[in-house]
């Protein structure tokens, strides 16, 4: 039966000019097999051209967490972008196939085993544990001296994840309108992390009763610094001349993630630097656990 609209003669022939041709896939010349676990992670500060701790807070934390749990010998990559990673995010841990956390005889033999597995970071801790035949869901103190102290745990990590991070946030230089013009970014606008991590979260710029639909956010940032002073303040405290944070006897997770922070802003403006060297219990603390940190990662 002949279609009841068809298309035009010289719609066909135009058309015609410009046919859709599709070539086989491009094979790489030469690709080298994953030999090494290797963390995927954002590059470090360009004035530390030596350094292999990323300038990324979240890839820090995750790179802290690695060494502190006693692994080494694990790679760093840094040529790729945000959106090569699992849900356009890094770091990400590519490991051998033969370290995979999902054993399978298959998986080892098929076409891809040379490529590896490529981890998320959530998957990072799983895959640690079967690297070290260990299993951290069996200990209920997840590491710290006692059940009070796990429980504190999670204060300081709310207050390093919440007050510390919004401020290391608004103590970055704001690139010019140009700039982000010419080099758009692929991480979220301030606005909105700040929105995120904060409780409660800023007012909009706009209030109830105007007629401008609400929009933006009223960032207060000298209550945001404020408080950040308060938290580095109560962070030293509590640390004393302890060799790990609470008191514990080896290194936790609440170890890596304050390394991550207290790394991060002695490398950024003196906004907020300044509050961490006038305590010199947490530069020093920071100084230890950075030496350990490095030793175990390699180029």
């Amino acid at each position: 039966m002949a279609p009841i609209f068809s298309v035009p003669a010289p719609l066909v022939a135009f058309n015609a000019k410009f046919p859709l041709k599709s070539y086989p896939p491009i094979k790489p010349r030469s690709k080298s097999p994953i030999s090494a676990p290797t963390l995927w992670v954002h590059p470090p500060l360009p004035i530390s051209p030596d350094s292999l701790l990323s300038a990324d807070v979240e890839c820090l934390k995750w790179q802290a967490y690695l060494a502190l749990r006693g692994l080494t010998g694990i790679k760093l990559r840094w040529d790729i972008a945000p959106e090569g990673g699992i849900d356009g995010t890094l770091p990400n841990l590519h490991v051998p196939i033969s370290e995979s956390v999902a054993k399978s005889e298959k998986l080892s033999h098929s076409d891809g085993a040379e490529d590896g597995e490529l981890l998320a970071a959530h998957s990072i801790p799983t895959w640690v544990d079967a690297k070290l035949g260990v299993d951290s869901a069996a200990d209920p103190l997840e590491g710290y001296k006692d059940q009070a102290s796990r429980v504190e745990s999670r204060a300081w990590v709310s207050l390093l994840e919440g007050v510390v991070h919004a401020a290391l946030i608004v103590s970055q230089p704001t690139p010019s309108y140009i700039h982000t013009l010419l080099f758009p970014s692929s991480t979220p606008p301030m606005t909105d992390s700040l929105q995120k991590i904060l409780s409660p979260p800023p007012a909009p710029l706009t209030g109830l009763c105007s007629f401008i639909p609400p929009s933006g956010i009223r960032i207060n940032t000298s209550a945001i610094l404020s408080q950040y002073r308060d938290a580095i303040t109560s962070l030293s405290e509590r640390l004393g001349t302890d060799k790990w944070f609470l008191g514990s006897s080896e290194p936790t997770p609440l170890d890596a993630l304050a390394f991550a922070y207290l790394h991060c802003i002695l490398h950024s403006s003196d906004t907020i630097r300044v509050e961490v060297t006038r305590r010199v219990n947490l530069v020093a603390w920071e100084w230890r656990v950075r030496c350990l940190v490095r030793d175990g990662f390699s180029r």
